[in-house]
């Protein structure tokens, strides 16, 4: 086929010619059109960064002969990159490539210029071939999106003509004098689908019976009511044509009809009970008052976009069946109504810092601290039976998640909770034993006695204001003895320190620790767990879980939260392996701090756990102290132990999770220890608000009512 018809020319000729190109240059009646350092620095600035072959591909030129225009472009890959970089990620970068093999053939261009321009705009295809006899008419420009300077010129010429102006690297081919019953054959060769738009009944059903023989998607959209017929001859070979709606009817029984004549079988394919009021009444005015029937531009754009949606799910491998459905604005439109009041969060009421006061008993005083310990999540996984020989801490494996793998977080928790008893104890001369458990749920004992220990009871201050303090620090450095103060607090709970204040150190742990929390949030279930520790003030109840004020998020960052919080955004996120700004927070908010402070024990027990939590708790309280604030924060690998571990906590990720922990353990120096808690330590401006308890009813039991031994 040549590249004009009639004398009309309608693909861009590549000039690589260097006197022809020169001669273009200098010619008084071409138009210039050379753009190519903004193209360049636009395809620099991209986000995702192309590859340095792209980058470097030689640029082009193309003549269109019918502008008299000379257009300097990117190579096709940087064009291409930098054309659809606006797709992503409703097409992701990998399905585009998948779409550019694709071929896709459109028969009439009255209805089906619309559909190719769109076709070519998403570039979801690589070849789009082109089939119509007819000629622009005035009569056509009320739904053709062409110009009055078209008038006259093939249907076919002029859209391809468009689509070239828009993307001279896309594969057109036309067919200038239509398609016939002998021709379709050859039209069909090659594609992958086929969008039919022709006026002709003989020819539609011609089209379908030869899709049926080529084993292609025959797609089609009738401008009243949004009306999109999908027909998947690929899988349904002998599927009956138009769904069975025409009968037996062949192309030979439809050949020749007059636009009257045709108007019975339009009628059986709209439905007459489906089509609009204004559509059933101007069919009974066709050649009367009516040369045809009407149509609309802003309808035929719906249906392009219709017909589109409808190609990326065949060629992307999307579920779509055979059948047909209406995208109806005027029944859309007519449902217009107030979206329903949202549940507002009330983030500036009741800020709490004193929870609830401290009982006057000394031995509900001992209750009451070990219940201000902290917790993951603040999901409080604890049960005390209180008694008067002293206070049992269990385990309540129904306050858990999956991050607590085999419940070692939790046991952390319980070890926080026994460190406050023991400080409380001492500070109310009731210091007695301590007793840790090997395993089961039975944790540990705190007995009363009539002992103290001064160090201990020096903390009980600071232990009832210990909080977790999420703003950013200031990126001030540690005085000179914090780790040693630090690492004391550790050692003398049989803990040990693993300090990180190196700013390359941090740096390169933020980045570890931003992408597990990247994750979290792709993995289902994780995130789910997630965002239901998340309490939200007014909606949620809040004393469990992580109230929103508490992470010192500003309005934009709150609304972001909100976003995160959907679990078909992340899967959108996870299908892609995207989401780098997930963990965006935490790479800040580390890159910023003073130090990183890694808890850690020597063994893997339940009883390794608790006593790694009694260092927590203390280093935590000495850190204040000194008046720095603390923030846990803490990998999803934290208490992973072993391969099943990793593959409970996020079976895709598991190996990817695994390496994390690896290089976790290499940047902090674990040696082979097991981390009980991570912290963020720096300088910042006090919290907004304390998190809350579950009550004292709720978690704490009577001995007597209990029968327990206590």
């Amino acid at each position: 086929m040549t590249d004009a018809t009639n004398g009309a020319s309608w693909r861009p000729e590549l000039v690589d010619d260097p006197s022809l190109l020169a001669g273009l240059r200098t010619d008084p009646t071409v138009q210039v059109v050379d753009t190519i350092e903004q193209q360049r620095r636009d395809l620099a600035r991209l986000l995702s960064a192309p590859s340095p072959e792209i980058v470097d591909e030689p640029t082009r030129w193309y003549f269109y002969p019918w502008r008299r225009t000379l257009v300097h472009l990117l190579g096709p890959e940087a064009f291409q990159t930098l054309r659809t970089n606006r797709n992503r990620n409703k097409i992701t970068a990998e399905e585009q490539q998948r779409l550019r093999r694709l071929s896709v053939g459109v028969v009439g261009l009255s209805v089906g210029h619309a559909i190719a321009h769109t076709l070519a705009l998403e570039r979801s295809c690589g070849h789009i071939r082109l089939a119509d006899f007819d000629e622009i008419e005035l009569s056509n420009l009320n739904r053709i999106p062409a110009t009055i300077f078209d008038l006259g010129v093939n249907k076919a010429v002029v859209a391809a003509r468009r689509i070239a102006e828009l993307d001279p690297y896309l594969e057109v081919s036309i067919e200038p004098s239509g398609v016939t019953l002998e021709s379709i054959d050859d039209f069909l060769n090659g594609l992958d689908i086929v969008v039919e738009e022709c006026d002709s009944f003989d020819l539609k059903l011609a089209v379908r019976e030869a899709a049926r023989r080529h084993r292609l998607p025959v797609i089609m959209e009738t401008s009243d009511r949004g009306l999109l017929d999908v027909e998947r001859y690929d899988l349904e070979p002998n599927r009956p044509l138009f769904h069975g709606l025409l009968g037996e009817a062949r192309p030979a029984d439809l050949a020749g009809l007059s636009t009257h004549d045709r108007v019975p079988y339009v009628m059986r394919v709209l439905e007459p009970a489906e089509l609009s009021a204004s559509m059933a009444a101007s069919m009974a005015e066709v050649d009367e008052s009516l040369n045809t029937w009407p149509q609309l531009g802003g309808d035929i754009t719906l249906g392009a976009a219709s017909v589109a949606a409808a190609v990326r799910r065949l060629a992307l491998g999307a579920p779509l069946s055979s059948g047909r459905a209406r995208v109806d604005l005027d029944v859309v439109l007519s449902k217009l109504a107030e979206p329903p009041a949202a549940a507002a969060a009330d983030l500036g009421a009741d800020l709490v810092r004193d929870p609830e006061p401290v009982p006057a008993e000394s031995r509900a005083a001992v209750a009451h601290a070990a219940r201000l310990a902290p917790s993951g999540g603040n999901t409080q996984p604890w049960l005390f039976t209180l008694g008067p020989e002293g206070l049992d801490i269990d385990l309540d494996p129904a306050q858990t998640s999956t991050l607590d793998v085999a419940y070692r977080g939790s046991h952390v928790a319980i070890g926080a909770a026994l460190f406050n008893a023991r400080v409380a104890a001492a500070r109310h001369g009731l210091l007695g034993d301590v007793e840790i458990r090997p395993d089961g749920d039975r944790v540990a004992r705190l007995r009363f006695g009539a002992g103290t220990d001064p160090e201990l009871a020096a903390l009980y201050d600071g232990m009832l204001r210990r909080v977790s303090n999420r703003h950013f620090h200031e990126p001030v450095p540690l005085p000179a003895g914090t780790g040693a103060v630090l690492g004391a607090a550790a050692a003398a709970e049989d803990a040990e320190l693993h300090l990180v204040t190196d700013r390359d150190r941090l740096h390169e742990l933020a980045e570890l620790l931003g992408e597990s929390d990247r994750l979290r949030y792709l993995t289902e279930h994780l995130h789910r767990e997630m965002m239901r520790e998340l309490r939200w003030p007014g909606i949620d109840a809040l004393d469990w879980g992580i109230d929103v004020r508490t992470l010192e998020l500003d309005r934009s960052d709150l609304a972001k939260l909100s976003v995160a919080r959907r679990a078909d955004v992340m899967a959108v996120l996870a299908e892609q392996d995207l989401g780098r700004a997930l963990g965006e927070s935490t790479r800040d908010r580390i890159d910023a701090a003073a130090g990183l402070a890694v808890l850690s024990v020597a063994g893997s027990s339940q009883a390794d756990y608790v006593r790694g939590g009694q260092a927590v708790e203390r280093v935590w309280i000495e850190a204040e102290r000194l008046g720095l604030a603390v923030h846990p924060t803490s990998p999803v690998f934290i208490y992973a132990v072993d391969d099943a571990d990793y593959e409970e906590l996020s079976p895709r990720y598991a190996d990817r999770l695994r390496r994390l922990h690896d290089e976790f353990g290499g940047v902090t120096g674990l040696d082979r220890r097991h981390v009980a808690l991570v912290m963020r330590i720096g300088y910042a401006p006090n919290v907004s608000v304390r998190s809350r308890r579950l009550s004292a009813h709720r978690t704490v039991r009577d001995a007597l009512e209990a029968g327990s031994n206590l």
